[in-house]
């Protein structure tokens, strides 16, 4: 496959720049599904939280919101950060550690297609891991919805999940390949936990929930939960601008250790 990736690229020119992006975005999915780690982490894994906490109070009502879609809005949360940190942002340290990127840069490919290729492929997977919980939860929970319900909460958490893809660019530049996955989890899950995905955020301890309103994945989960009438009383646009100003800090990171990680390799 990453001999595919080469032949491609040498032929940027020949073929045209959309075509061999088309096909890189397409290989990049390939080689993630092949690892059978993706399957459980990013497309199983929330579904069967789901499963576990979210089937037995499916039916249950709250302050007039079903349990059922809050925890769809939650798990989904869940789902596309672990899909930003892992499948791209420890994707990309892996490839480092493997010498990949200098590969890639003896070949005539453009490094921006290296870049639309990896954060297209995490949007599609963001999707997939969404949509199979979204299914699990609609066939098997017969949680109901109208469709532009589904669609809406959908698109809210691929929208709020651009914070995190901009954090897995910095955090894939600048760990390695080892200490990546332990320093994604060290994000992935005390973010969960604080932002109020598994507990709501009333139930956490005080300092917890003084933290929370200030963090990256709190603002993604108000998303969903402010869609459904289950918010903090700030509107969307709220935490759209708090995403938003993530967005930008994580990436002049990004930048960051991309360049310095340029000047290491190459010098």
């Amino acid at each position: 496959m990453n001999r595919a990736i080469v032949q491609a690229a040498s032929t940027d020119v020949e073929i045209g720049w959309p075509a061999v992006l088309a096909y890189q975005i397409y290989v990049e999915i390939v080689k993630t599904v092949r690892v059978p780690m993706f399957a459980i982490l990013t497309l199983v894994f929330p579904t069967l939280l789901f499963a576990m906490f979210g089937l037995p109070s499916v039916n249950e009502t709250h302050d007039g919101v079903n349990a059922g879609r809050f925890m769809m809005a939650s798990f989904g949360t869940y789902a596309v950060m672990g899909v930003a940190l892992f499948s791209f942002g420890v994707a990309i340290a892996s490839e480092r550690g493997m010498g990949w990127n200098r590969l890639l840069r003896a070949t005539p490919l453009r490094p921006v297609s290296f870049f639309v290729a990896k954060i297209s492929m995490a949007a599609l997977v963001g999707f997939a891991a969404l949509a199979v919980l979204y299914l699990f939860a609609a066939f098997v929970g017969h949680v109901r919805m109208e469709l532009a319900g589904w669609c809406s909460l959908i698109g809210l958490l691929l929208g709020g999940m651009i914070p995190f893809v901009a954090l897995g660019l910095w955090l894939g530049y600048l760990a390695g390949p080892n200490s990546a996955p332990v320093i994604a989890n060290l994000i992935y899950l005390p973010l969960a936990f604080a932002s109020g995905l598994f507990i709501p955020v009333e139930g956490l301890p005080s300092v917890v929930q003084s933290i929370a309103p200030y963090l990256p994945s709190y603002h993604i989960a108000q998303l969903g939960w402010t869609y459904l009438g289950a918010g903090d009383g700030v509107g969307i646009s709220i935490h759209l601008l708090w995403l938003a100003g993530y967005t930008v800090i994580f990436l002049v990171l990004a930048r960051w250790a991309y360049l310095r990680d340029e000047g290491k390799t190459f010098g």
